[in-house]
């Protein structure tokens, strides 16, 4: 293979990860920053779970809150049967 279409190619999958990389700072920078307080327990707790899970803390929590709600919607789509 030619020296300058590897070079060429290698340059292409550079900018589309330049690309990817912005897109990515944009979307974080449209999360919403949200002050929260947490006993000692519950921090340590989340912790020890994150750690498991290879995640931040911050991860773990936007994880556990994303499940949460993911739940809920399933509960409000699908009710229990009523006796």
């Amino acid at each position: 293979m030619d020296l300058d279409k590897r070079e060429a190619e290698l340059q292409a999958r550079l900018d589309r990860l330049d690309a990817l990389e912005q897109e990515l700072k944009r979307r974080e920078g449209a999360k919403k920053q949200v002050p929260l307080r947490l006993s000692n327990t519950l921090w340590t707790e989340i912790a020890a779970w994150a750690e498991e899970d290879f995640r931040s803390i911050n991860g773990q929590i936007e994880f556990i809150l994303t499940e949460a709600v993911r739940n809920r919607k399933k509960r409000q789509q699908n009710p229990p049967p009523k006796d």
